[in-house]
């Protein structure tokens, strides 16, 4: 016999067929480019022609010779995490805990520990300290003077650079922020390119802590439109100058970039329990995350809201 649902079951039926799926973890893919490391490994290219031949050659065979040699202890551990990123729950870190077992250089186990076995920010930031020593080991010490401008370049170094970025995030958390920011912004030194986003909290770290000589060259390093940016910028041109022609241009182009980021930073829209794994330039996901990391620096510029709120009234973007 068939029961009706009540409201409430019908509405948790009706959120989980809302739920997105959580998306794949990204370091996944990364096998593919340590795979592809280790089948070049003594081939004696004279040219990138060559290289590129012979990766076209794998493309269209869809196969690659054997390695010439075992795996090391480190590499072993490594695939056990590559492993571990195709999983969901707890088999994630049993699996992180076998590759520190194999290898304590492992600095991705620490990290992957860090993120979802820590039971505090404490237990979290000495995991993350021990990923990034691990890291240092694993890598040979001339990388950090011959590689720098295109650290993240190197397949071998993320790992180290994953386990500083979380090292540094807890920093900031825990009351450490001028320690937090030397490793953001030295992050940027070995990787200008900046494939993990670092320039967006060290921009924060700066306008905290009032660094505005080392902000400023830092928006010069980094032209881009993104709404992130733009709020940073218009928030640095306010807390540099006041109220100028030139801060509220630059307001005025951020919040055309993300009208969304004031209803979350007043509290017109409720802030999510947890940051989305992906957003689109000028959607609410964006919004929610730039809230999430930039609210600290707006709270810390006298009279910023005050200006932000005064500007938005003035336009009618929320009545």
């Amino acid at each position: 016999m068939s029961r009706k649902k009540n409201k409430k079951q019908q509405s948790r039926d009706c959120d989980k067929s809302k739920r997105i799926p959580t998306p794949p973890d990204p370091r996944a893919m990364e096998k593919i480019f340590a795979d592809m490391h280790r089948h070049l490994e003594g081939k004696n290219f004279k040219s990138m022609d060559e290289i590129n031949a012979y990766l076209k050659g794998v493309m269209n065979s869809g196969e690659l010779e054997e390695p010439t040699r075992a795996l090391t202890p480190l590499e072993q551990a490594q695939e056990l995490m590559y492993e571990a990123y195709e999983l969901k729950g707890p088999r994630r870190v049993k699996l992180a805990r076998q590759a520190l077992q194999i290898s304590p250089d492992c600095a991705d186990a620490y990290v992957l520990l860090a993120e979802e076995a820590s039971a505090s920010l404490k237990e979290a930031k000495d995991l993350y300290a021990q990923g990034v020593e691990a890291g240092k080991r694993a890598l040979d010490p001339e990388m950090f003077v011959e590689d720098v401008g295109h650290f993240w370049g190197l397949i071998e170094t993320r790992p180290y650079m994953r386990a500083r970025a979380g090292l540094a995030a807890c920093l900031w958390d825990m009351g450490n922020k001028e320690e937090a920011t030397e490793h953001y912004m030295d992050m940027l030194r070995l990787n200008p390119g900046d494939n993990q986003g670092i320039r967006y909290e060290a921009a924060k770290c700066l306008l905290v802590l009032g660094r505005y000589e080392e902000l400023e060259k830092l928006f010069d390093a980094y032209k881009e439109g993104s709404a992130i940016w733009l709020y940073h910028r218009a928030l640095f041109a306010f807390a540099k100058s006041g109220d100028t022609p030139e801060a509220g241009k630059l307001l005025d182009r951020a919040l055309h970039a993300n009208p969304h980021v004031p209803l979350y930073l007043f509290g017109n829209k409720k802030m999510p329990k947890h940051e989305p794994h992906f957003y689109g330039m000028g959607d609410e996901n964006e919004a929610i995350i730039y809230v999430s990391q930039g609210i600290e620096a707006w709270a810390s510029v006298d009279g910023a809201i005050v200006w932000l709120a005064n500007k938005i009234m003035r336009i009618g973007e929320i009545e």
